[in-house]
């Protein structure tokens, strides 16, 4: 699946506050986690995306973030591949910092 099938967001368009009805998935690593993630996020690292899809509901709009939006791109396509309605976040974490968004730890 090429990148521009991948359904795709930049910061400009996520609302200062995050829907109640969006997910927001970190896909990052507990350490990149600790450090600071979008307030209300569910985190699942990458590598535990497959044994842990269950958790996602496939029909809820979501929002799927890493550090500068490689990895997120990856799950993106995976989850959409599987009937998904996931977004990647272009520019990740280093996005939503830079605009100024709150980071919780």
């Amino acid at each position: 699946m090429s990148d521009s099938a991948i359904p795709t967001t930049d910061i400009t368009v996520i609302p200062e506050v995050i829907p109640t009805d969006l997910v927001v998935l970190d896909v990052r690593e507990p350490h990149e986690w600790a450090a600071g993630h979008i307030e209300g996020a569910v985190h699942i690292p990458m590598g535990e995306i497959p044994a842990r899809v269950g958790e996602l509901d496939p029909s809820a709009p979501t929002l799927v973030v890493c550090h500068v939006g490689g990895r997120s791109a990856r799950v993106t396509a995976w989850l959409h591949a599987q009937g998904y309605d996931v977004t990647n976040l272009e520019g990740g974490m280093d996005a939503w910092e830079q605009a100024g968004r709150p980071v919780a730890h």
